[in-house]
């Protein structure tokens, strides 16, 4: 039976590792969660799950962070299974079995033994580190597919699901087996290295922390779904900034005038009266390689937050600028065809197809020069390598003379300006230039730096 204070050392370090991924728990959720593993107990490990989540989380997407730490929290067992290590080809048919049979009693049974067969390295005796791609790796679940089909059709176990939906289910099944032996390799680390440790470096982050430049296709297709909902937050924050800046400022000499009639005490401020006007704004998007899936959040963004704006003009780039406005809001519909899009039908590239800032920026200015005004904030997003071609200063200069603000969101790293054949700090001496990494701090800087 588990100890009081160790419940309560588990519990708030639940919550610490949690508020260090960015899931916002105040103290009402502690005690409500503390509260609720009271009442549940701990001999269902599945329902104090659920339960500590319900009480803890807000929305079903922080389950993919809240899931993993967990169960480094509340591990399903401590060290290694007590029954000798199975033999390669044996394991293999008993997880056939299981698959088939979907047990998952059996499926958290085999990741164990999996990973303390197979996923041990280092050491010559016993293991110094854990790891679920190498035992995955020398079992390969995935090529049980074909028989654990066959096995369930032979059965006659499949009521309801046509082929298609089986198959889907399947492959569900091994995706499962595959996420219990993670869970199983991060628990065996956590053991020698602390649950701190491998709460911080071994879970994956909510989709807004998320390096741009990192994101695979699916936290890329997961960041576009956070697209909407960010842009709801922001629009509702602009308008509260767009409703005090339309009180205007005080009108000092009406103020001193109005005072007269209270002996020179200005009780009513007199405000200058203000028509506030929608801004104009510009980006200018450098779509080429690992960038690009930044490039295209913050256009998807930027098109959800259209009606904060009087105009909106969208210019992407390789080492050619062209015009993309109106594929940004024919992507409405298709979010995730928006790259492609663009590569298909603006002319991005001249004689070669890398980067060229100096190219597009000059491009821009002689072109495109009507699209900035005084009324018109430019973000130039991307990430100032210039492929060691000349980066044409000047042009930037002239177009921060003609805009009212000019804004360079890059998605590196600070330390890495200047490295290799990156231009950011000549760039940032001439114009305003902001470290964005991910969702959560482009959120911050556009709700920041956008104009009312």
């Amino acid at each position: 039976m588990t100890a009081p204070a160790d419940v309560t050392a588990r519990l708030t370090g639940l919550v610490a590792a949690l508020r260090a991924h960015g899931l916002r728990i105040g103290t009402g959720e502690s005690v409500d969660a503390a509260r609720a593993a009271a009442e549940l107990g701990f001999a269902d490990r599945e329902l104090l799950r659920e339960g500590l989540a319900a009480t803890l989380l807000h929305h079903p997407a922080q389950r993919q962070v809240f899931d993993p730490v967990f169960d480094l929290y509340f591990p399903r067992a401590v060290g290694g299974p007590e029954e000798s290590r199975a033999d390669r080809d044996e394991l293999r048919e008993r997880l056939a079995r299981a698959l088939a049979d979907d047990d998952r009693a059996a499926l958290a049974r085999l990741a164990v033994e999996a990973v303390d067969g197979f996923g041990g390295y280092g050491g010559s005796s016993g293991s110094d580190g854990w790891s679920s791609y190498q035992a995955m790796d020398r079992i390969r679940p995935q090529t049980l597919f074909a028989r654990v089909r066959d096995d369930v059709r032979a059965s006659g176990a499949r009521t309801g699901f046509a082929d298609r939906l089986l198959e889907d289910e399947i492959r569900r099944r091994i995706e499962e087996f595959r996420r219990l032996a993670a869970s199983e390799a991060r628990r065996r680390v956590a053991e020698r290295r602390g649950r701190e440790e491998i709460a911080r470096r071994a879970v994956a982050p909510t989709p807004d922390r998320v390096d741009f430049l990192y994101a695979g296709k699916d936290r890329l297709a997961e960041l576009r779904r956070t697209v909407h909902p960010l842009a709801r937050k922001l629009a509702t924050r602009l308008a509260a900034r767009r409703r005090r800046a339309a009180r205007g400022s005080i009108d000092l000499r009406r103020t001193l005038r109005g005072s007269l009639s209270t002996g020179g005490v200005p009780m009513r401020p007199v405000l200058r009266r203000r028509r506030p006007a929608r801004p104009e704004l510009v980006l200018l998007c450098d779509v080429s390689g690992s960038v690009s899936g930044f490039s295209d959040f913050t256009m998807l963004l930027v098109q959800a937050l259209h009606d904060q704006f009087s105009k909106v003009r969208v210019f992407a780039f390789v080492n050619r600028v062209d015009e993309v406005t109106g594929l940004l809001v024919h992507g409405r519909a298709d979010p995730e065809g928006l790259g492609a899009r663009i590569s298909a039908e603006a002319r991005l590239t001249g004689w070669h197809g890398s980067s060229d800032y100096g190219m597009a920026l000059g491009e821009f200015a002689e072109r495109h020069g009507d699209a900035v005004g005084p009324r018109t904030t430019v973000f130039v997003l991307g990430d100032a390598r210039t492929n060691m071609t000349d980066p044409d200063l000047p042009a930037l200069g002239r177009i921060a003379g003609r805009a009212r603000r000019v804004y360079w969101l890059n998605p590196e790293p600070r330390p890495q300006w200047g490295t290799g054949d990156s231009v950011a700090p000549q760039y940032a001496e001439l114009v305003e230039m902001h470290e964005c990494r991910n969702a959560r701090q482009l959120g911050e800087i556009v709700g920041r730096l956008l104009p009312v």
